[in-house]
């Protein structure tokens, strides 16, 4: 790395780095000042808010780290332009070509960063914030939820794992870690959709290995209608035969790990998660856009640090006499708030219209790219 390219990482690193720091002690007052109200409800008390806030830190740098990079880049940019250090640059024989490369190469540092925390990081300590936050106040997951949480499940039986119908799970109140839950209610369907089941259970864990141990059971086996034209109601009427058990073993392909997808933010999930979840939803023949497009923006998202540093070249290249650093620092955060709005209303009208989730993702990202480019174009060429 020659000594332009590390000069270039050097102040382009400390003011992401300065500007990172200062939106998330921002951000983070912010959250301080929202639990306040929560601060003494069970054993969630003004230590266990910070601890709860501190957990979710890795996930606003997730979020924060584009728009960082953009304010931080052209911090740099407007500081070389008004310190006449790119004007010098240019005249040593520095082509445009090679400042972008350079952007670029800082860049890809930005990039891994991103990708890191977003699929290492930020997906743990965002569940165990709420996780901790629940537990300690007494909240289940599905305490806002009218008729408590619902979950699709194919049934399979037999050594092929064919599907023998469907089965749809009812939770009253489940757990924070997606483990237990209690006051279940499940009922199978056959191939026909035909009702053949109902099983009550007072308490449910899950085992492991696609196994929940349900407590205080009663199952209910429905036999269909009878389909003969011979026979007369009440022969044709279907019968139920009712049973009690004190456990009964149900294996499953809704485990905690589906389970909390449904209570998360899709946003704060990591792309593996997403994927199975998607591939749990298609299964299930059920509407997975939501989640197709979280899962291609999470692949994109850390993608846009390149954008960012695009967006902040042409900074370099305007005088000081077309502004100061403080009105270039104000145009930057104009264009990041853009940035966000813009991404987060297309993925929205993408949903409603039922557009290719990669296009909704991409889209945004592309657009302001483009932009960059032009703008890039025009303040050499003037």
């Amino acid at each position: 790395m020659n000594i332009l390219q590390r000069y270039f990482l050097t102040q382009i690193l400390k003011s992401v780095v300065f500007v990172l720091v200062a939106f998330i002690g921002l951000f983070a007052f912010f959250d301080l000042i929202n639990e306040i109200p929560i601060v003494g409800k069970g054993r969630y008390h003004l230590f266990q808010a910070v601890i709860y806030i501190l957990l979710g830190i890795p996930a606003y740098v997730y979020e924060l780290m584009p728009f960082a990079v953009l304010i931080g880049a052209i911090y740099a940019m407007a500081t070389f332009a008004n310190n006449s250090e790119f004007t010098i640059m240019r005249v040593s024989s520095l082509s445009t070509m090679d400042a972008v490369k350079m952007m670029v190469k800082v860049g890809v540092i930005f990039l891994i960063f991103t990708f890191a925390v977003g699929e290492g990081v930020s997906p743990i300590t965002s569940r165990k914030a709420a996780d901790f936050k629940n537990g300690l106040i007494g909240k289940n997951v599905s305490e806002k939820l009218k008729t408590g949480m619902w979950s699709k499940d194919i049934i399979r039986k037999g050594r092929s794992k064919a599907a023998a119908g469907n089965r749809y799970m009812n939770f009253k109140i489940m757990n924070p870690n997606g483990r237990s839950f209690e006051y279940g209610r499940i009922f199978e369907f056959n191939n026909k959709r035909e009702l053949v089941k109902v099983i009550t259970a007072e308490k449910g864990r899950f085992q492991g290995g696609n196994t929940w141990i349900l407590k205080g059971v009663e199952v209910e086996d429905i036999t269909p209608p009878s389909a003969d034209k011979d026979k007369k109601f009440p022969e044709t009427a279907p019968s139920i035969q009712r049973t009690k058990l004190d456990t009964m073993k149900l294996n499953s392909e809704v485990t905690p790990k589906i389970l909390a997808v449904t209570s998360m933010d899709p946003n704060r999930m990591s792309a593996v998660e997403l994927m199975r979840y998607n591939r749990h939803l298609d299964e299930n023949k059920q509407d997975a856009s939501l989640y197709k497009i979280a899962f291609w923006k999470k692949i994109i998202y850390p993608f846009t640090v390149f954008v960012m540093m695009g967006l902040a070249l042409p900074f370099a290249y305007l005088h000081f006499r077309s502004g100061g650093i403080s009105l270039k620092i104000f145009v930057g955060i104009m264009i990041g708030i853009a940035f966000v709005l813009f991404n987060n209303l297309f993925s929205h009208i993408g949903l409603l219209n039922g557009w290719p989730a990669f296009l909704t993702a991409v889209f945004p990202s592309l657009l302001f790219l483009l932009s960059a480019v032009y703008a890039l174009w025009w303040v050499e060429k003037h």
